[in-house]
């Protein structure tokens, strides 16, 4: 199978659902949008907005839910941090990456609002943590990156911090009143569900090919589709249809989820109803108390080929989820981990993006290193604006970024990700 997903994830919690049918007969559309994760989504959603008398096509290789817009840990960020330290010559460019990560939340919100999508989310914001030395000089460059930017923000010390989330370990802390916490496969299948008329979504439908000219043709296993325009949303996965290899790796990254909390175990998590931690620590842990009464963790991360883990791997891995949960929650110990999944997340040599014009009528968005459930969603809507011949803020915001840099092969493309993935993930301590 070319595109190989599994049963773990967001997506087990959730009742199942009917896929829509696989593409099996020759179309010829206007546009087409290859991935529907959350840059594909809002983009086939922005084009029928746009076009609102042409047939947008929107493909994707899985079924919904199972990409990595539906496996991610759950964060919609709105302030972006910057590990390495405060530069205030970057200060623009901080506020222009905020800024898309605030269009692509208040884009969020209006649509789980107006479709009433039922994904647990929750827009006030969550908190960074500090365990290891590491970490604690983040927070301090953090610190002064908000104060900078006048960025509402509260600090936390190791007591707050107790108070709020039940755990003795963090040091320090810092709380944003913006930003969502989600339950990202219900978010990505309720925004496919809902999707404008004129938009036709086949899943199980991966493009094999995309075979330039005028206009171009994307070969699928069992359809040929004609189209004037094509917009790539598939992220980490680009470089399978030919387009920028060696500059989009895929991380693999894989964590646990508790069952159901007892009200009493629940009462040991401090006095927030529903929260998310995140590390300042560059790959940290990421934890989550969801509303319906779980711990989810998240502390590993490796390169693996862009694939996701097999049971087996999964199984290894959930010593190293144990080991971080009951540092946190002692409290917990004998509270069993009922799912594990993995997921993979597109990164850069450099930490940017990409967006705009690769070839011919052909267009990518994509590249957010963790940060794409708001930034996706907002280059998105952006990419189909500027496929259309539109200019808006957010088209200038995001034609301002810096191109995700080459990642050298070292021999080998593999062994360069590799360590392009540990470096990304090093020194990570007490925070994993």
């Amino acid at each position: 199978m070319l595109f190989p997903t599994d049963g773990h994830g967001w997506a087990e919690l959730l009742e199942p659902r009917q896929p829509r049918p696989a593409l099996v007969a020759d179309k010829r559309v206007a546009w087409t949008v290859i991935g529907a994760g959350l840059t594909g989504l809002a983009c086939a959603r922005r084009l029928a907005t746009l076009h609102p008398d042409q047939e947008i096509l929107l493909l994707d290789a899985r079924c919904v839910g199972q990409g990595a817009s539906g496996r991610n840990s759950g964060f919609a960020v709105a302030t972006s941090q910057f590990n390495g330290g405060f530069d205030p010559g970057q200060m623009e460019n901080y506020r222009r990456v905020n800024r898309i990560n605030r269009a692509g939340l208040d884009l969020l919100d209006a649509q789980v609002a107006a479709n009433g999508i039922d994904c647990q989310w929750r827009r006030d914001g969550f908190i960074h943590t500090a365990v290891d030395q590491v970490a604690l000089r983040e927070y301090d460059f953090f610190r002064r990156y908000l104060e900078a930017l006048e960025i509402d923000h509260v600090v936390l010390d190791a007591g707050d911090l107790q108070t709020r989330l039940g755990s003795s370990l963090y040091r320090a802390g810092i709380a944003i009143g913006d930003g969502a916490l989600v339950q990202p496969a219900a978010l990505v299948r309720g925004l496919a569900d809902s999707l404008p008329a004129n938009v036709r979504l086949h899943e199980q439908s991966p493009v094999l090919e995309i075979i330039d000219g005028q206009p171009l043709r994307l070969r699928l296993a069992a359809a040929m589709v004609t189209c004037d325009k094509v917009i790539v949303a598939t992220n980490y996965e680009a470089p399978a249809l030919g387009l920028l290899r060696r500059y989009l790796i895929g991380s693999t990254l894989a964590g646990s989820f508790t069952r159901v909390l007892t009200a009493a175990e629940r009462a040991s998590l401090g006095s927030l109803p529903e929260w998310g931690a995140i590390s300042l620590h560059s790959g940290g842990a990421t934890i989550r108390l969801t509303s319906d009464g779980r711990i989810k963790i998240r502390n590993t991360a490796e390169y693996h080929g862009a694939r996701l883990l097999s049971d087996a791997e999964l199984s290894a891995r959930q010593a190293t989820h144990r080991a971080g949960f009951e540092k946190r929650f002692p409290q917990l110990a004998r509270v069993p981990f009922e799912y594990a999944w993995s997921g993979v997340e597109g990164i850069t040599a450099n930490g940017t993006n990409f967006f705009g014009r690769q070839r011919d009528n052909l267009y990518f968005a994509g590249g957010y290193n963790g940060s794409g459930v708001s930034r996706g969603t907002a280059f998105g809507t952006a990419i189909a604006d500027y496929a259309s011949g539109n200019t808006t803020p957010t088209v200038s915001d995001c034609l301002a970024s810096v191109p995700g840099a080459w990642i050298p092969p070292r021999p080998l493309l593999d062994i360069g990700a590799f360590f392009k993935v540990r470096s990304r993930f090093k020194g990570v301590g007490r925070d994993r």
